[in-house]
Parts: C-alpha cells; structure tokens; sequence
C-alpha cells in the first residue's frame, strides 16, 4: 500500500486511474505493483517540462504575497536565522521566489539549498553538500567545509547542515507542506520543531464558519446526545420518535460531510473522527497554518500552548428526563 496524501499527488492518483480503468475495460491484464512504478516514473519525468512551463509566465501559477518580505525582515531582524530547503532546481525555485520575495530574496536566508531530493536529505548519511555554479549550472568540485550567506548549494544532508551550522533540535522551527517527505523524519529523527502549510484550511476554515454549517453540526451534537439517552426506552412511542431522530442523524452527518468536498469531504474530518491525513498532521506537525505569513500577526517570542483534549470518560453526561405521552392521554 501506498500513501498518495497531498495536492502533489493528484495527477497521479487521476493517471493511476485512467489507466487502470483502460486495462480493465479492454481486457488487458496487468500487474498493479508495475503499473504504479511506471505511472510514479512518468510523473516524475515531467518534472522538468512543468518546470519551463511554470517559468515562462510565473504570476499565472504563484499567487504573490506582500506580506512575505516583511515577514522575513521581522524575523531576521529579531535575530533568526533563516534557512531554505527545496526539492527544486535553482532557476525554477529563483523564478517563483523573485516573484513572491523580490529580486534580492536570495538576501532573506543564511542558507540556500535547492536539489535536497527530499526525504533522502533527513535521512541519508553520506552525500555530500556542493556548491552550485550559476555561470555553468553545475556544481564545483571543492569541499564544502561552511555554510556561506548568498551562495547555493545542493543535495547534502541534514547531517551536514547541522554540523556546518549548529542548529539543533528545538532551537530550529522548520515549515513543510507534506507531513512524510518534510515533517515527519525531522521531528522524529532529529527533534525540530515542525510547522505544516496546509492551504486547503483557507477553506475548511470558511466553511466552519457558515451559519448553516454552525447551525447543523450544532444540532447533530445536540441531537446524537438525545439519540444516546432515549435509546433504551423500549416504548412504542419512544421508539418511533428513536426512528425519526437517527434518520435525520443520518442526513445531517451527510450534509456536514459533503459541505467540504461533494466527494470527500473534510480534508480534516471523516463524519465525526479524524481523517488518517489529519492523525499523521497532528503526530508530525507542532503548530499548522494555511499561510506562513498568519504567523507575522504574533511576536516572534510568542508560544503557542496545546489545547487540552477531552478524552470519552472525562466527558460529563448530562441526563436528559423524557416525558413520553401515552396514546390515550
């Protein structure tokens, strides 16, 4: 089994099933596990062409964010050190970047890797960091023995950055849009503090505040808990109004669901438990936001404490008394 979780993943998962669905109408036998690795490796090929695409006219796929800048100004001013680790070339990562941060936001970081090829960059030992060359788009042969402000590097490991830099531990907060490949070997392995972008909470996040929405999931609490204490009146009364309350049970928790996403619903939330997407989120991520630049409402001291959970056996029932006409009253 295999973990397609993210955005990234969506051509893949659409391909995976155009194909599959081709075989199986046409009466083509096949081996699933051989049909994934060619799907992943033709994905993968069109890494480059998306590339050229993408730079060629960059503001129709990058939404720019004035924020970001001055963001990175509060943060470097406050005495941070910043740095960037990116999966992507450098001539892809400078065109968004200019766009988003300006011209000079090579000036925001202390370091620049691009190239990590992440998850490998947490977890392998033994590749070593170069220093790229923009003249020949290559890389010099010398020895990286530091890690210099303004230069770029790549592949390497975090081995290496720790070591070239000293940032350990819970002295480094590192952001990532994907908990596997970003989050989960850096807060696992190495003890960093983690921070997930999510950017589908923009949306969960307006849909929690509908009226309707309120008005519905309030009711279904409300009306879950009504279900749960009358269940065991075993009158014929009771149980008629039992039938009705679980059949608009039914709806509302339908209509709650499909709100978010006709098909899927919650990103976060399948009917009332978490979703196995948010479970991973929580275990790997310490604190989660839809946009980095939320966090330049805070101070940069400011500690975000974590809410206390209700657990099933701290949850205080409140007994509801039903009083139930006869039919010849």
């Amino acid at each position: 089994m295999v973990q397609l979780a993210d955005l990234f993943s969506v051509p893949e998962m659409c391909l995976l099933c155009n194909v599959a669905e081709y075989f199986e109408r046409n009466h083509i036998d096949y081996n699933p596990e051989i049909l994934f690795h060619d799907i992943k490796s033709s994905v993968q090929s069109c890494h480059p062409i998306m590339h050229e695409i993408v730079m060629k006219n960059v503001g129709d796929y990058i939404e720019k964010n004035s924020r970001l800048p001055e963001y990175f100004k509060k943060l470097a001013n406050a005495g941070k050190k910043l740095f960037l680790v990116t999966n992507s070339p450098f001539s892809f990562v400078n065109s968004g970047m200019a766009l988003l941060a300006g011209d000079k936001w090579r000036d925001h970081f202390d370091v620049i890797i691009v190239q990590a090829r992440k998850p490998k960059f947490f977890t392998d030992d033994s590749r070593p960091i170069r220093l790229y060359d923009e003249t020949t788009n290559s890389h010099v042969w010398d020895r990286v023995s530091k890690l210099e402000k303004g230069k770029i590097y790549y592949e390497g490991t975090v081995k290496q950055l720790q070591d070239l830099t000293g940032w350990r531990g819970h002295n480094v907060l590192y952001f990532g849009d994907h908990p596997y490949s970003d989050l989960a070997d850096v807060t696992l392995e190495h003890g960093w503090r983690t921070g997930a972008i999510i950017n589908e909470l923009t949306h969960e996040i307006e849909t929690l505040n509908n009226v309707n929405f309120k008005r519905n999931a309030n009711w279904l609490q409300m009306l879950t808990q009504l279900i749960e204490e009358i269940q065991d009146y075993e009158c014929e009364p009771a149980q008629i109004c039992l039938e009705k309350w679980q059949s608009e049970r039914d709806m509302l928790r339908n209509e709650t669901k499909m709100v978010f996403n006709k098909q899927f619903g919650s990103v976060f939330r399948t009917y009332h438990n978490p979703t196995y997407f948010s479970r991973r989120l929580f275990r790997f991520a310490d604190i989660y936001t839809s946009d980095i630049t939320n966090l330049a409402n805070y101070s940069v001291s400011h500690t975000f404490y974590p809410r206390r959970g209700v657990m099933p056996h701290e949850y205080i029932s409140y007994f509801i008394v039903f009083f139930v006409a006869s039919p010849k009253s």
